[in-house]
């Protein structure tokens, strides 16, 4: 059994290592050496599953079926128009969940009325506590229109995989108190669903309104 857990472990702890590995690269290389994303380079974002892509060979995002935090079933197509900011995470985290929350509310509130076009989306990875009421009574922390979304272990299993998101529960001696050990990037996904761009643990709330209103002025001058 044990030699089971540790394959599981393996196999999700792989991929998101590969991808943070890539991301740490991205973001810390200078701006003419980082790759462009296929938004960029040719004016239309790669349909690999659905999602982005900002580092080479890796795609970023995709569909996916969860439950917000009025019970309601929603999928990526009820974003559809919006630019979407993402971060996984839970309600019962101490202390990284409510600073980056904390950072993306400051961020909607300095973009005015192009927060409008943005939908700030907060994605529980602990869908065992993380109810679509617990949800509710967590996001009104925040910023007013952030959404909560949940599911089953196996649609939170699935959206985590698709947005390259490690997560792992850290056994302790209360079964019903625990912490969650998960990356802590924030995702920026265009009108389609696809990745603009990634923000890291630590960005300010100026520094990710740069980056949004960039991105929102890249793609239309790509129109």
């Amino acid at each position: 059994m044990a030699k089971k857990r540790l394959i599981r472990l393996l196999v999700t702890l792989v991929p998101a290592l590969a991808f943070a590995a890539l991301v740490a690269w991205w973001l810390g290389a200078p701006p003419s050496s980082r790759p462009a994303s296929s938004a960029s380079s040719t004016g239309a974002a790669p349909a690999s599953g659905g999602g982005g892509q900002i580092v080479p060979g890796v795609a970023v995002g995709g569909p996916f079926t969860l439950v917000d935090q009025s019970g309601k079933t929603v999928t990526e197509k009820s974003y559809a128009g919006f630019w979407r900011l993402m971060f996984f995470g839970y309600t019962f985290c101490p202390d990284i969940c409510p600073t980056e929350l904390q950072v993306m509310t400051q961020a909607m509130d300095q973009l005015g009325v192009e927060g409008d076009k943005v939908q700030p989306i907060f994605v529980s990875v602990d869908p065992g506590r993380d109810t679509p009421q617990q949800l509710s009574d967590y996001v009104a922390q925040f910023h007013p229109r952030l959404v909560g979304l949940t599911g089953t272990a196996a649609q939170v299993a699935a959206a985590t995989r698709a947005w390259r998101v490690y997560a792992a529960k850290v056994a302790g001696d209360d079964p019903d108190n625990y912490l969650m050990d998960h990356s802590t990037y924030v995702y920026l996904m265009d009108p389609d669903n696809h990745l603009a761009t990634i923000f890291a643990r630590g960005t300010t709330a100026e520094d990710m309104v740069k980056g949004i209103r960039e991105a929102m002025a890249k793609a239309s001058a790509g129109k």
